[in-house]
């Protein structure tokens, strides 16, 4: 969607065009990724060490431009392992729900999407995943704040001039969401294990066009995910994390790792801090700090931006994330026992 106009708000816009030469188009993403497992990968659905899972996430950029993006995301998902306790097979089940909006047009994205996964025990320390997921979508944007060429009259914005753009469906379209995931697992104890997956979004790349004028399709999303938990000492763990994802001519790695101090380790009482760094390849340090109380964890980083668009406006001004998560644990009669899982 090509867009043409010139408003005093959207300056700032025009010139990161300059500095960037192109926008190209791409999904909401998150530093803390791991705290967003199902927007990466739906393999991950129900592949945590509890019954139930919450989480919501938040992520605000560049509102200082001032054209903000803003991002909420909420997702609940659990696991469940019917038969016995020989079972060497459970599944997760999940739902997926994102909002993103940027702008002066305050161009919005809104999907809901179900996943599901199968785990299959390979013995005591390997599991693999595969999972699916199915929704949709809506985009949409407001043309009421925006001024288009044809409604400058030689002297003002005249709003009441037709913006003589090619648009259709009323500025919001729908389209079907689609992704496939796999996920390995590797776990030596509950705090040493290694977890790869990969998953892909977007399999049928649904028709995102405003206009009559294309046939614009949204591309397949790939991500390429990596996290390992080690123990290091009684009160310290390391966690190594990674993401790569690739999508049409969008190409981005986050990595990154936090030192996990157990305050306290009795039942009941449990307390942890974690202080990490990560970096964004297109010129984002991320400073993390986490704190979890028995099975409630929140979560909160800062991207310092020194892109090409910050250098421009000499500010290292980014964004911020905040995480929420709660899992509930159920008790169980005997013959069951805890998914394997973290």
């Amino acid at each position: 969607m090509y867009i043409r106009f010139l408003h005093f708000k959207n300056v700032w816009l025009f010139l990161f065009v300059l500095v960037s030469g192109t926008i190209l188009g791409q999904d909401l993403h998150y530093s803390q990724f791991y705290n967003s497992p199902m927007n990466v990968n739906p393999a991950l659905t129900g592949a945590f060490n509890g019954d139930h899972r919450f989480t919501v996430s938040h992520r605000d950029q560049w509102r200082f431009v001032p054209v903000p993006w803003t991002t909420f995301s909420g997702a609940y998902d659990r696991n469940f392992m019917p038969g016995n306790e020989t079972t060497k097979t459970f599944y997760g089940l999940g739902a997926n729900v994102n909002y993103d909006r940027q702008g002066d047009s305050r161009l919005s994205l809104l999907n809901l999407t179900i996943n599901g996964a199968m785990h299959r025990s390979l013995n005591a320390n390997n599991i693999i995943s595969l999972g699916a997921g199915v929704g949709f979508a809506t985009r949409g944007f407001d043309t009421g704040s925006l001024r288009w060429d044809k409604q400058w009259n030689g002297d003002v914005f005249d709003t009441n001039l037709p913006s003589q753009e090619a648009f259709q469906n009323t500025e919001r379209i729908f389209f079907v969401e689609t992704s496939l995931g796999l996920a390995y697992l590797y776990q030596k104890s509950d705090r040493t294990n290694l977890q790869l997956g990969v998953g892909a979004n977007h399999i049928i790349e649904p028709k995102t066009s405003f206009t009559s004028l294309g046939d614009i399709k949204l591309p397949r999303r790939f991500s390429l995910t990596g996290t390992g938990n080690f123990r290091l000492a009684e009160k310290l763990d390391l966690q190594l994390h990674v993401l790569h994802q690739i999508q049409d001519k969008y190409n981005e790695t986050v990595f990154g790792g936090l030192g996990k101090l157990y305050l306290n380790q009795n039942p009941g009482r449990e307390l942890q801090m974690h202080l990490g760094l990560g970096y964004r390849t297109s010129g984002s340090f991320i400073p993390t700090l986490a704190f979890q109380v028995n099975n409630i964890y929140a979560g909160f980083n800062l991207d310092i931006d020194r892109t090409g668009f910050n250098k421009a406006l000499n500010t290292s001004r980014g964004a911020y994330e905040i995480h929420l998560r709660y899992i509930i644990k159920n008790v169980k009669p005997f013959r069951f026992k805890n998914c394997p899982i973290l």
